[in-house]
This record gives structure tokens, sequence and C-alpha cells, in this order.
């Protein structure tokens, strides 16, 4: 039962480390599921072995129509669909885009604790081109957070500083002077 491409993307939440089997589970069950991954370099007692983590642990993304929900809930490993209230909250369809173009760019991905306060920017060049997100600056290099508002959880980019824009121009004082001066005192 493939899903209706205008089917909403839902985030899915899954036992601790079985991202991997469940997503291959409602694979299986033809549902149409995304779940990004990044590559980590991690440590065992005889070597370094680079292996495949998920962006965002605990969770992945399906899409998911009314009558399909019993199918991804009867799923073994899944704990339930990400609710607002009652019902099941969708993702925006913008969201999943940005992180689906981040994870199949060459641009390095980590998952990103939680949100700086910074100024949004647009990607106006390179692979991410079009795609919005919030701006981090380290003492090197340049990284862009995309976020799904849902989840509360975000990943950072490594970007060029040369490919951003801001989305919305800062509005200088003099400019608030000028249109406030507009209206009288009253």
């Amino acid at each position: 039962m493939i899903e209706n491409p205008l089917s909403p993307w839902h985030a899915v939440r899954v036992r601790s480390r079985h991202e991997k089997v469940v997503f291959a589970q409602l694979q299986a069950r033809q549902h149409e599921v995304f779940l990004p991954l990044y590559a980590a370099k991690h440590k065992w007692a005889d070597r370094w072995k680079t292996v495949s983590l998920p962006l965002f642990p605990g969770y992945l993304f399906c899409r998911v129509a009314r009558p399909g929900r019993s199918s991804v809930l009867a799923t073994p490993g899944v704990i339930d669909l990400v609710r607002s209230g009652s019902e099941p909250a969708p993702i925006a369809e913008n969201e999943i885009d940005a992180i689906q173009k981040a994870v199949n760019s060459p641009l390095f991905t980590e998952p990103y604790a939680g949100l700086a306060k910074g100024q949004q920017v647009m990607m106006t060049e390179g692979p991410l081109k079009g795609v919005t997100g919030i701006l981090m600056e380290t003492r090197r290099d340049l990284r862009m957070v995309l976020s799904v508002q849902l989840l509360q959880r975000s990943i950072v980019i490594e970007i060029e500083r040369e490919w951003i824009a801001p989305v919305e121009p800062e509005r200088s004082l003099l400019n608030w002077l000028d249109s406030a001066s507009d209206y009288p005192i009253a």
C-alpha cells in the first residue's frame, strides 16, 4: 500500500536504537518512509569505524493517510506518531524537503542539540539552493541549522559564506525612525 504523495508526512516515534529495523519493516509494508542518516566515527577497543546513525534519534518520517495509521502503529518497534493533542501532527513538506536535500548533498551533516539564536538565512547557491535555516557561526566556518519544528530537533550543516543571503533584510533603526515619523505622536 504505497501512500498517496499528497498524504502528509508524520514523525514516527520508535524504540531506542530501532530506527533502521522499523524503517525496513515500514518499507516492506509499502509505506513511503524517510530515515535521515549521517556518518559518524566511533572507536572500538582496537579500531575506529564509520557508522551510519539517525540524524533524529528515536524518530523516522513516514507519509501516513488516516486509513494507513493502524498499519504503521502495528509495526514492531513503533511507539506512536508524534501528536498535537490527540491527533497525529503533520510535518510541513518544506521541512522534509530541506532535510532530504541536506542528507543527499555532499555537505557535512550532524545532529544539533538545539537552536541557537541567529538570523534566518536562505541558501542562494550550492547543493541546498532554496533551503532556509538558522545561521550559526563558529570560529573557522559557517553552519546552517535545519529544524523539524514539531520534534524540536535540528541538524547542522557546514556551508560556504558565499552561499547564503538573509531571508529578510535587517531593519535598521534609521529605517524604523523614518517610517515612524510618518505617524503623528498623539
